[in-house]
């Protein structure tokens, strides 16, 4: 039933949005938030060590990315410690225990329209740039780079300071 949900077509690029009566903001792009770099965590590091930098470096939670480029997840500060506190994690365990690998992406050329159908089911959305990396040999192939993470309150943050009624 999915393809007669317009908003999933739309979050998944299968269908341009034909929304009449759009919002100011709903064609701009996503490079427009202005985001800050992202903290990349490796997924060898520890959830000790993820409560940790976290905690310190004041953010809530942090793309999993592993050495190659491949996006593995998102671990979550809160996800972290109620696992480890539940006893389902030890503090030892690598933070891949704790990572969740079900998450959106959006390119930085996407609209903040798209971005608002993926905020309405998920708490954030992954924001990618695809680069191609050619190796030694000259073959080349597609990597996608994190460029920051995207939430609801970003979109309302940018919103509620560029209104234009």
């Amino acid at each position: 039933s999915k393809f007669v949900n317009d908003k999933w077509m739309i979050k998944n690029g299968f269908l341009n949005d034909a929304q009449e009566h759009k919002p100011w903001w709903w064609n701009i792009k996503v490079q427009k938030l202005n985001l800050s770099a992202p903290l990349i965590l490796l997924p060898e590091v520890s959830c000790q060590k993820a409560i940790e930098i976290l905690q310190e470096k004041g953010y809530d939670q942090a793309p999993v990315v592993a050495e190659s480029g491949l996006i593995l997840g998102m671990v979550t500060l809160s996800n972290t410690l109620s696992s480890v506190l539940a006893g389902n994690v030890e503090f030892s365990d690598p933070v891949t225990k704790v990572t969740y690998d079900q998450f959106s992406k959006i390119s930085l050329e996407d609209s903040l329209g798209k971005l608002s159908c993926i905020l309405e089911n998920d708490h954030f959305a992954i924001v990618v740039h695809e680069q191609v990396q050619f190796s030694g040999n000259g073959s080349s192939s597609m990597k996608q780079m994190v460029f920051g993470v995207v939430t609801a309150m970003d979109l309302l943050t940018f919103v509620s300071r560029n209104d234009k009624k």
